[in-house]
């Protein structure tokens, strides 16, 4: 692939990326984010958790974590529970509010994507995901990097 190739790839999917986090921000009306979102997908999934374990899941540093703990537990979208093994543990659990402002997170987004990509034909749909495919393959743990 030539260079300046690579360059515009980067940049159109960076563009798409960054005008969809800003048109979702804008179109959610709870003042989370998408990092909040993400660490109450991971609560709903899989349950209470430490709040080290959510940063090692999903990348982010120690501080950053306890900011979204934070935020999460003042809007009441989060709990923090002590461990019945461990009571020095404390988990962080998402609440009924919570679940309810992911769904209404996910049925934003859901909303954007369609009208998103309702602009491309079912020819251009499938090579989309045929070419998304094989960039997750790509990035499966064990390749090279």
């Amino acid at each position: 692939m030539k260079e300046t190739d690579l360059f515009r790839l980067i940049h159109s999917t960076e563009a798409v990326t960054n005008e969809m986090v800003i048109r979702w921000t804008k179109a959610f009306r709870y003042n989370i984010g998408i990092s909040p979102v993400l660490v109450l997908w991971e609560l709903k999934t899989t349950g209470p958790q430490k709040q080290s374990v959510l940063a090692a899941k999903l990348g982010y540093t120690a501080a950053a974590i306890t900011n979204i703990a934070r935020k999460l537990v003042k809007e009441g979208m989060a709990e923090k529970l002590s461990d019945e093994q461990d009571r020095r543990k404390v988990l962080l659990s998402i609440t009924e509010k919570g679940e309810d402002v992911l769904r209404e997170a996910q049925e934003t987004g859901t909303r954007l994507r369609l009208n998103m990509f309702s602009v491309l034909s079912e020819e251009e749909v499938d090579r989309y995901l045929a070419i998304n495919e094989k960039l997750l393959t790509a990035l499966e743990p064990g390749l090279k990097e």
